[in-house]
C-alpha cells in the first residue's frame, strides 16, 4: 500500500515564500498585483518568488507576464498550452514553487495582497499547516454569493468534506502540505478539497474582500454546475450509493405494490388491470434504469480518462527557461 509520509512540521522557518497566482482574463491588473505583492511582503524579511500561471487567457496576459518577469527577477511566468482550468493552473504553480510556504490567490485583486502578512502571522503563531482566508463581507453580487453558498453546501453533502463558503483558494500552505498535494496522482484536480482531504491542522483567518479589479468572473452558473458534477464524480462515490438506495426503495415499493394489487384482485376490487398504471410503471422504471446506467457510465468514463495516464496540464512556456 502506497502512502505519503509527512516530514516534521518544524518551527515554521520561512526563508523563501512562494506566491502562486492563476491568471485568466486579468491582463490589466497584473502589474498592480505584482507591485502590491512585492510591497506588502517587503517587510517580511524573506526571499520572494511570485509565479504567474497563464491558463491560456484570451487577452494579452502572457505578454504582460513576460514583461513583468523581465523587470523583476523574483517573478516567474508559466504559460499552459491551453485552458485547463483554474485548479490545474494552481497545480502547475505549486509544483514549480520552491518556497518554505506557499500563498495561493486569484489574480483579480479581490484577495488583497495586503492581507498576506496577517495570514503569515497566523501561520507562524499557530503552527498550522494551512491557514485559509475566510472572506468577510464579500464584494460580490447577491446571485454570486447565493450560488457560492449553494455550491459549498452541495459539495459538503456529496463529498463528505466540510466546505466553508467563505473560503476558496486564498491561503498560506506549509511546504509539507504542498508536497502532499503534489504527491496526489489523480488527474481531476480541485485544490481546496485536496487540501482539506489531508486533514492537516487548519485555521480560518478572517480577511477583507475587495471588489473585482477587472473583467468578470468566468464561473457562470453553468460552469459552476459542471465543476460541481466533476468534483463529485472525482471525490465521492455517494451518487453510486444513492443509486443503490434508490434501487432498493424501488424494489421494496414494487413488492409492496404487487402484494396490494394481488390482494385487491382476490378481494374482487379489480376486474381488469389498468392500462395507465402499467404504462406509468414501465416509464418510471425505465427512466430509473437509464439514470442508474448513466451515473455508472460517468464513473466509468472517469476511470477511462484516468487510465490514459496523461499529464494533468502541459506547460508551453516558462520565463525561467531560455
Amino acid at each position: 500500500m502506497n502512502g505519503f509520509h509527512l516530514p516534521p512540521r518544524g518551527d515554521a522557518q520561512l526563508d523563501l515564500l512562494s506566491v502562486v497566482v492563476p491568471v485568466y482574463g486579468c491582463e490589466g491588473c497584473l502589474e498592480e498585483l505584482t507591485e502590491r505583492l512585492r510591497r506588502a511582503l517587503h517587510t517580511q524579511a524573506v526571499s520572494l518568488e511570485i509565479i504567474l500561471v497563464d491558463d491560456a487567457s484570451p487577452d494579452r496576459a502572457w505578454d504582460r507576464i513576460r514583461e513583468i518577469a523581465a523587470r523583476f527577477p523574483d517573478v516567474r511566468g508559466l504559460r499552459l498550452s491551453r485552458n485547463f482550468g483554474q485548479h490545474y493552473a494552481i497545480s502547475a504553480g505549486i509544483e514549480a514553487a520552491r518556497g518554505d510556504a506557499v500563498v495561493v490567490l486569484d489574480c483579480d485583486l479581490q484577495d488583497p495582497p495586503e492581507e498576506i502578512p496577517a495570514l503569515l502571522d497566523v501561520w507562524r503563531t499557530t503552527g498550522a499547516d494551512v491557514v485559509m482566508a475566510a472572506r468577510s463581507q464579500r464584494q460580490d453580487t447577491a446571485f454570486k454569493r447565493g450560488t457560492s453558498y449553494v455550491f459549498a453546501r452541495m459539495l459538503s453533502r456529496l463529498t463528505g468534506i466540510d466546505h466553508d463558503h467563505r473560503t476558496a483558494n486564498f491561503g498560506v500552505y506549509s511546504r509539507r502540505a504542498i508536497d502532499a498535494v503534489n504527491s496526489m496522482p489523480e488527474s481531476d484536480r480541485c485544490f481546496p478539497l485536496m487540501v482539506k482531504w489531508m486533514g492537516l491542522p487548519t485555521v480560518l483567518a478572517p480577511v477583507r474582500h475587495a471588489e473585482r479589479s477587472e473583467g468578470r468572473s468566468s464561473y457562470t452558473l453553468r460552469r459552476l454546475l459542471q465543476l460541481a458534477m466533476n468534483i463529485v464524480l472525482s471525490y465521492s462515490d455517494k451518487p453510486l450509493r444513492l443509486v443503490v438506495r434508490a434501487g432498493i426503495l424501488l424494489a421494496a415499493f414494487s413488492v409492496a405494490f404487487a402484494g396490494w394489487s394481488i390482494y385487491r384482485y382476490v378481494a374482487g376490487d379489480i376486474a381488469v388491470a389498468g392500462f395507465t398504471s402499467i404504462i406509468a410503471s414501465i416509464w418510471f422504471l425505465g427512466g430509473a434504469t437509464v439514470f442508474s446506467i448513466g451515473v455508472t457510465g460517468l464513473y466509468l468514463g472517469r476511470l477511462f480518462n484516468a487510465s490514459k495516464g496523461r499529464p494533468a496540464y502541459i506547460v508551453r512556456e516558462d520565463t525561467a527557461q531560455p
